[in-house]
Formats: structure tokens, C-alpha cells, sequence
């Protein structure tokens, strides 16, 4: 079992088509990255897979649940990180993060304190979110998606607001996590993000996936770096 298999995954709204017969694969223990221009369907294929959003037609299965049919399911399996999501602001760092890991069912709140500490949030856990920085907010929605230890990651521009140094500690753990065995579809306008993480691309224009594969798989003998692949394929 593939912990994503996507079968001819399309999404519309009304007459506009966002996502166009999406056929993809991705192995347990890969760091698969969804390039592409803005508009070009990352965050609408997303949303689908983790059950965000309805399925128009085709099929989508993640950690092998359906996701039309039982998107709950999928949802307890995954962490999530959306593009430009946030943590409540009426709430606390610490309050929210006990209120996602109450909702998950874990008995133990000790990866509260784990991932506060990553993240270096110590001085902000008793602090409203609503007075948290857009770089603060990002490390607890990452924080939330991290609690529960999910062996498949969605994330969305994971690294936007970050500050570099906590961006490198992010990349560092994020290898590991799949070297550990864990699975991560990211989502990336950052190129050289992508080449530096990524076991393999996908790159989407206008909803159709264009190509999917290694950096060398998709070289194309020319010894191109993914910033020229990119170019030649979105260009055409």
C-alpha cells in the first residue's frame, strides 16, 4: 500500500477546472515535493487529499482509506499544514496546542512541551496567538500538526514566515522523519527547497501534472538543475 494513490482526480468550480485528471503515486518513505505557478492546482490538490475539500470526480486514497467516502478517517491519520492557516487567536500557545492533542486522543501531553521547546516557544506559551507574530503563529500550527506523531505530512509552504534558523532545524528534523519512515507531500514555490529535500517532484501547470519523478528522472540527459526543468516545462 502507497500512502497516497491518486486515480484520474479532478476539481472543478462551476465551469473552471483546478485540478485535471491527477494521476500520482507516492511511496511510504518518500519526500515528495508539488511544484508549480501560482494557480496552478498545489493547494486545490491538497485540500482534496486530506479531505478539506469534496473530490469533483476520480479517486484518492491516502494512508489506503478513501478519502470521498471517509475524509474523518484520513484527517486522524495525517498532519496538516495549510498555506496561510492559523492557530485561534482567542486562545493560548498552550491551550490550543493541549486542545489539538485532547482532540487526537492522546493520553500523554508531553509532546506539547517537545514541540514548544523545538520551536523555541517557551516565553510565548501562556501568550495569546492573536499577539503572536505571522512566524510564531506558523511554528504552532506545525507544532498542532506534529503532536500526534503522523506517519504521512501535508504541508503547505511549510517554510513561509519561518526565520532561517529555524527553517534549518525544520529541514534537518523533516529528513529524518523520512528516513525514519515517514512520508511527506509538501508543497513548494521554493526550487532549490525542493531540490535540496526532495526524493521527487511533481510539477503542475494549469491542473495537469506535466511530470513527475527524480531530479535525474527528469533531467532529460541535459544535466539541468530543477529551476531549468521547471522553466522549460512551465514555458511551453
Amino acid at each position: 500500500m502507497n500512502p497516497v494513490e491518486v486515480d484520474s482526480l479532478t476539481k472543478r468550480f462551476g465551469d473552471l477546472t483546478v485540478v485535471d485528471n491527477l494521476n500520482l503515486n507516492i511511496k511510504a518513505g518518500e519526500f515528495f515535493g508539488f511544484i508549480g505557478p501560482n494557480g496552478a492546482g498545489k493547494t486545490t490538490t491538497l485540500q482534496m487529499l486530506c479531505g478539506q475539500i469534496p473530490i469533483t470526480s476520480g479517486n484518492a486514497k491516502v494512508m489506503g482509506i478513501d478519502v470521498a467516502s471517509n475524509p474523518i478517517s484520513v484527517k486522524s491519520l495525517i498532519g496538516i499544514v495549510p498555506e496561510l492557516e492559523y492557530p485561534p487567536s482567542f486562545l493560548t500557545v498552550e491551550e490550543y496546542l493541549y486542545f489539538v492533542s485532547s482532540v487526537r486522543g492522546l493520553s500523554d501531553n508531553g509532546n506539547v512541551d517537545k514541540w514548544i521547546e523545538f520551536f523555541g516557544l517557551e516565553d510565548k506559551r501562556n501568550m495569546m496567538c492573536m499577539s503572536l507574530s505571522k512566524g510564531q503563529k506558523k511554528k504552532v500550527t506545525l507544532s498542532a500538526a506534529f503532536l500526534h506523531e503522523p506517519r504521512m505530512l501535508f504541508l503547505d509552504e511549510p517554510f513561509l514566515d519561518l526565520d532561517p534558523l529555524i527553517q534549518r532545524k525544520l529541514k534537518s528534523w523533516l529528513q529524518d522523519y523520512v528516513k525514519g519512515g515517514g512520508t511527506v507531500f509538501m508543497n513548494t514555490h521554493i526550487l532549490e527547497l525542493a531540490e535540496k529535500l526532495c526524493t521527487r517532484v511533481g510539477i503542475i501547470d494549469k491542473g495537469k501534472l506535466l511530470a513527475v519523478g527524480s531530479l535525474k528522472e527528469l533531467q532529460n540527459c541535459a544535466g539541468e538543475d530543477l529551476e531549468q526543468i521547471f522553466l522549460r516545462l512551465v514555458s511551453n
